[in-house]
């Protein structure tokens, strides 16, 4: 059961991009944060548009974000790998219409080779603390490896990058037993004979649990609500389809369109307007789970409560067979709490485990960046999304000049590929910064009446949608106030179309003169009396 350690760009390339900031702070035009598809199609990007005094720091040893992280067993994409990839760089090699996790991961090293990127790549920088400078218009950023200074700040962390962990009485300080999430899978531990305890139903688990079901002496698998899954099309690609896609470039275009508008048309299923339509997707999943789990008891632990499409919709053929198998058992009772070798539930039950698995998630609505980014009067961002995430059109908070989010608040998707926001988002982040270049622009900021209008109109379509009248608790929705501010609730052409271009309308801008004049007719500091 345990793999291989995948192997990092290559050690050269890996080394200069390890390269200390030391010496004196250097001043690049943009910082990126993050090298997975946000972080290096905002590189690709920048290059295409003549903007080449960038750097990308990247905390880990590799790029590829979520896809270099989540190595766990059966890891792999929930979207046709035709969709799932930059539309200027097709890949003609998917083996699978479904591309697991390695092939993502290599795809993406060689976008950075391929784009002229390594020069540009800082390895093992993680972003700790940056700060807006309003007196001279840039951002001032602490990386784990040295400081420098940024006129535009382009946040391509995501959302889903760091491991959220339940509050459970005695999970991390009792427990004595191998514990460890999926995002962090553990390789070097063999669960083959063990007693596994799983807490967490969701995309994550639905791929690991059937890896390792048939390697462990007993699987229990702690439920708090069951999800909707449907049938997985999954089939591995012809050597003619391949072929045909490296001789004629346009037939794999073809079927990414296709591919496309087809996912579009699932939007029907989540936008309350089409009820029906919902009603036959969620026959479709009851019969899935009818076909794969015979015994009655088990099927309506595994029916959800609420909704279809109120949740992330999973894609599984071997989840529910797995569940069925004798050496497992879904525990529906909550976790009272965790001692030194066993799960506690709430109605006294104890289960012994060697290990524990988490598959819990991520830190969506609580993003831990939000707590390293100072933007103007000195302002955390964290305090000024206290009440929830929000933004201008995904992409900019006002009280933060010069700093554009890729995967922003409200651009995630719930049916289809989150490749094509990405693009849309780095294409008005890069649109605003040759903007801002030609019009001798030195800052640019929001207004909160923009972002409170803008947002406004899209919590009142959110109303509209299942994932706020479902009926279930996701994570989704803040959890502070009930809000959805992760998903964005319309066609992704509409996306697409609202983000082709930057406006400066609903925006504030200094100009570079402007911000010296402003600099000269501050007050001098003086130091106070002794």
């Amino acid at each position: 059961m345990p793999t291989p350690p995948q192997h990092p760009l290559d050690t050269a390339a890996q080394d200069a991009a390890q390269d200390p900031l030391d010496g004196p702070v250097p001043h690049v035009r943009v910082a990126v944060v993050g090298s997975g598809f946000s972080g290096l199609g905002a590189g690709a990007r920048l290059l295409k548009y003549g903007i080449d005094d960038f750097v990308i720091l990247e905390r880990g040893k590799d790029v590829g974000g979520t896809w270099r992280d989540n190595t766990y067993p059966g890891a792999c994409c929930d979207v046709p790998s035709n969709l799932y990839s930059f539309s200027f760089a097709p890949n003609p090699t998917w083996s699978r219409s479904f591309s697991p996790q390695p092939e993502i991961q290599e795809y993406l090293r060689t976008c950075a080779r391929d784009f002229g990127l390594l020069p540009h790549l800082r390895f093992e920088h993680e972003v700790r603390m940056a700060r807006w400078n309003d007196a001279a218009a840039y951002w001032e950023v602490e990386t784990s490896r040295g400081r420098l200074n940024a006129d535009v700040l382009l946040a391509g962390g995501g959302p889903l990058v760091d491991p959220a962990y339940p509050d459970i009485k005695g999970l991390t300080d009792t427990f004595e037993g191998e514990l460890f999430h999926s995002a962090r899978w553990n390789h070097d531990y063999d669960l083959r004979g063990k007693r596994v305890a799983v807490i967490g139903t969701g995309a994550s688990a639905i791929q690991f649990v059937p890896q390792i079901q048939p390697d462990v002496a007993h699987l229990d698998l702690y439920q708090r609500s069951a999800p909707w899954i449907m049938p997985r099309t999954d089939r591995a690609f012809t050597g003619a389809e391949r072929a045909l896609y490296r001789s004629l470039p346009a037939a794999q275009r073809a079927v990414r369109l296709g591919l496309f508008w087809g996912r579009e048309g699932f939007w029907l299923w989540f936008n309350g307007k089409h009820p029906r339509l919902a009603k036959r997707a969620e026959g479709i999943a009851r019969a899935h789970l009818k076909r794969a789990v015979r015994d009655p008891e088990l099927r309506e632990k595994l029916t959800p409560d609420f909704t279809f499409g109120c949740k992330r919709v999973l894609l599984s053929n071997d989840y529910y067979p797995a569940l069925a198998q004798p050496n497992v058992d879904v525990v529906t009772d909550g976790i009272a709490e965790v001692k030194a070798n066993s799960v506690v539930t709430k109605d006294g039950v104890e289960r012994p485990c060697d290990a524990i698995v988490l598959g819990t998630g991520f830190h969506a609505t609580d993003i831990p960046m939000a707590h390293a980014l100072v933007g103007r009067d000195g302002v955390l961002l964290a305090d000024a999304w206290k009440d929830g995430m929000t933004a201008h059109q995904a992409a900019m908070t006002t009280g933060f000049p010069n700093l554009f989010f890729v995967i922003g608040p409200n651009s995630g998707l719930g049916h289809s590929s989150m490749t094509l926001v990405i693009e849309a988002q780095i294409k008005y982040a890069v649109d605003a910064i040759v903007s801002m270049e030609r019009n001798g622009i030195a800052e640019i900021d929001v207004t909160r009446e923009a972002q409170d209008a803008y947002n406004a109109r899209l919590q009142a379509k959110m109303s509209e949608t299942v994932w706020t009248t479902g009926g279930c608790s996701s994570w989704y929705l803040d959890p502070r106030t009930g809000t959805n501010t992760t998903l964005w609730p319309d066609y992704v052409w509409k996306f697409m179309w609202m983000n082709r271009r930057f406006s400066p309308a609903g925006h504030r801008a200094r100009t570079r003169e402007q911000v010296r004049a402003d600099a000269a007719a501050a007050p001098v500091a003086t130091a106070p009396p002794l």
